[in-house]
């Protein structure tokens, strides 16, 4: 079992783009220079099946999700570049002993490029832990939990399976992300094992504590920093919206991670 403590953390992020997060109900709120559509929620019945105590009590609406927004100015360049945004809130609680999450997914394999398609991960409120496993084979391959908070960038290579967990269920987690924009997800395979290879529960004072799975073989769990992904261009301190507005080439790896085919090669998250 490993443990990991809650750290002090920034409380407000500027994200380079005027979205604001509604918590009660959970909403988005556009300026008047950002396109978005209305949001879509996940309720905790469905994602039961992937939750280590599918019976557990819980929020009623897990997160809500935006996907597709932007500045007006960017919308004809961001279908260009098959790039798309997307926006999520998760809220505030507990889903039994386990922190509010998300089920564990692979990204489908693009019909444009011929690969699953990685995402870049931008935190803007709350403790995020970015779960990420390689396979979602009896052999999970590298485990990772990946600590993040207001402004860190975490990003997840292509096939991998991940899972987004909201660390402290005291504060809603809000988070912005670069995706493919013919995205999709396959969860037949962390179904199959019911969860993700390993669990995080709540214990004393909060503490998140992980909990192997016993449908996979064992494997460990390496918990750490986000990297700084200087190989994909990143710069520390700069939203990653503002990174694309700066240099739209900057995240062309994400609709065709074929490009970085030598970063994915025994990639660290």
């Amino acid at each position: 079992m490993l443990v990991i403590k809650h750290e002090k953390m920034k409380s407000t992020f500027n994200p380079g783009i005027d979205i604001r997060s509604i918590i009660h109900p959970m909403d988005f709120v556009y300026g008047g220079d950002v396109f978005g559509p209305q949001v879509e929620t996940r309720r905790l019945d469905d994602i039961r099946s992937s939750l280590m105590d599918p019976r557990c009590e819980g929020p009623e609406i897990v997160y809500a999700i935006a996907m597709d927004v932007g500045k007006s100015k960017h919308r004809r360049l961001l279908e260009e570049l098959h790039l798309l945004y997307g926006v999520v809130t998760y809220a505030a609680g507990r889903l039994g002993r386990e922190p509010v999450r998300s089920q564990g997914h692979i990204h489908k394999v693009s019909s444009r490029c011929d690969w699953s398609t990685p995402e870049v991960y931008e935190i803007w409120l709350g403790e995020a832990i970015i779960y990420m496993q390689e396979t979602a084979d009896d052999t999970p391959g590298r485990c990772y939990a990946v600590q993040a908070k207001p402004g860190d960038v975490v990003i997840v290579p292509p096939y991998w399976v991940h899972a987004t967990i909201s660390a402290n269920p005291d504060v809603p987690l809000t988070f912005g992300a670069w995706c493919d924009r013919d995205y999709g997800f396959v969860y037949d395979g962390v179904r199959r094992h019911n969860g993700i290879a390993w669990f995080p529960v709540f214990g004393d004072n909060n503490q998140i504590e992980w909990l192997a799975n016993p449908a996979y073989k064992p494997s460990e769990l390496i918990v750490k920093s986000p990297e700084k992904y200087e190989e994909l261009n990143i710069l520390q301190g700069k939203p990653i919206y503002t990174l694309f507005e700066e240099n739209p080439e900057t995240f062309r790896f994400v609709p065709n991670p074929q490009l970085k085919k030598n970063v994915w090669e025994n990639f660290i998250p």
